[in-house]
């Protein structure tokens, strides 16, 4: 007889249409772990339209937060009662005491992906009513070696923890040179040095301070040289401080650079996203070291290696196991704005092995991520 398949609810706030990493895991840790057992989600508002195959998703209010965690308990109680999982796992550290309750009264396993800001974050009633569930928690799943030693100062037992590394979409084939072109003229970028900045413009992500610091040096450097950014302040994150477009204009204006830099917004078509990655010369990922604010792990280097794009970042937080410094980019002192400036440069100039960044990718690929994440659920600690 078949042994039935397992089943594994996961609630969490991070799904799309919210844009972003975490938005991002969500969705595949879901996807992925659907090919090892019945999975169903409570999610917010929008997320069952974006839903991956074979993965059922009720839906609680976005906002306010408040409301989110009360009906995310209270549908995750009915599905409990009927449901019967074998396993709760919450998306984030918001997630883990309504994971952990639920867990108690239905007598199943415990989990939680954690990210760095999820242990960090300093808000007091967090730190007071949330943090204190990771270490009862059965399974603490982290994003990387950083952000392990973070919980284990967080008093999680080393027993409980695993480190599962995010994971990336590979793409099936290299953008068509024509399309690659088109995107390079459309956007006055034809001859240029394209950087590429792609994510949130939050406190943390540092552009405006890589605007002020490196910028000016990079393009005397190579004149040609142009930072396109691909993204734009959060809307719907909590606690993440926010750097507007008119404020990294505005720097970019002081240092002389006004003309050497170009906002794309939000690009949410794969192809076009992927366009972007292989038309540039170099990412850049000038992520700063905030103490309670940490870079858990810098999914966005590995989406740029996943395209044969080299990373110039600081070795700062999880970083340092997203890009291996010689084979997928090149790693700065944390805030040293000189080295990181050498780095791009020597980045710019160089020509890049593109299929051995893409190789170094492979390794990160959601399948590895969904094996990951349920080997450490499926193990009894």
């Amino acid at each position: 007889m078949d042994t039935p398949r397992r089943r594994i609810l996961i609630i969490t706030r991070n799904l799309p249409p919210l844009v972003g990493g975490m938005e991002r895991l969500n969705w595949h840790m879901a996807d992925e772990l659907s090919k090892y057992a019945d999975v169903r989600v409570i999610g917010p508002s929008g997320s069952a339209a974006q839903k991956p195959d074979n993965v059922h998703i009720a839906e609680a209010p976005l906002k306010p937060l408040p409301l989110f965690l009360i009906v995310a308990f209270v549908k995750g109680l009915w599905t409990v009662l009927r449901w019967r999982p074998d396993t709760i796992l919450a998306g984030s550290g918001l997630t883990a005491p309504i994971a952990w309750i639920l867990g108690k009264l239905a007598g199943a396993k415990s989990a939680a992906y954690l990210h760095g800001f999820d242990i960090t974050v300093a808000h007091a009633i967090y730190r007071r009513l949330w943090r204190p569930t990771f270490k009862r928690l059965d399974h603490v799943i982290v994003n990387s070696t950083p952000t392990k030693q973070l919980a284990l100062d967080a008093g999680v037992n080393e027993a409980q923890l695993s480190i599962v590394f995010p994971g990336v979409s590979l793409p099936q084939a290299p953008q068509p040179t024509e399309r690659i072109a088109e995107f390079r003229e459309k956007h006055s970028l034809t001859g240029k040095k394209i950087l590429l900045s792609v994510g949130r413009l939050t406190t943390r992500k540092g552009l405006r301070e890589f605007v002020e610091l490196s910028l000016p040096a990079v393009v005397n450097a190579e004149p040609d040289a142009m930072l396109v950014v691909v993204g734009e302040a959060p809307r719907n994150s909590l606690g993440a401080g926010i750097q507007t477009v008119e404020s990294i204009q505005a720097a970019a204006a002081k240092a002389g650079v006004g003309a050497n830099i170009l906002f794309l917004g939000v690009i949410t078509d794969p192809t076009e996203l992927a366009t972007a990655y292989e038309a540039a010369d170099v990412h850049v990922f000038p992520v700063r070291h905030i103490p309670d604010d940490p870079e858990g792990f810098g999914m966005v280097a590995i989406e740029a290696a996943a395209h044969g794009l080299p990373t110039a970042a600081f070795a700062t937080g999880g970083i340092t196991d997203a890009v291996q410094p010689g084979e997928s980019g090149l790693l700065a002192e944390s805030l040293c704005y000189d080295e990181l400036t050498q780095h791009t440069v020597q980045l710019l100039q160089q020509d890049q092995h593109r299929q051995a960044i893409v190789d170094f990718a492979a390794g990160f690929a959601w399948g590895h991520f969904g094996a990951g994440v349920h080997r450490s659920l499926k193990t009894d600690r």
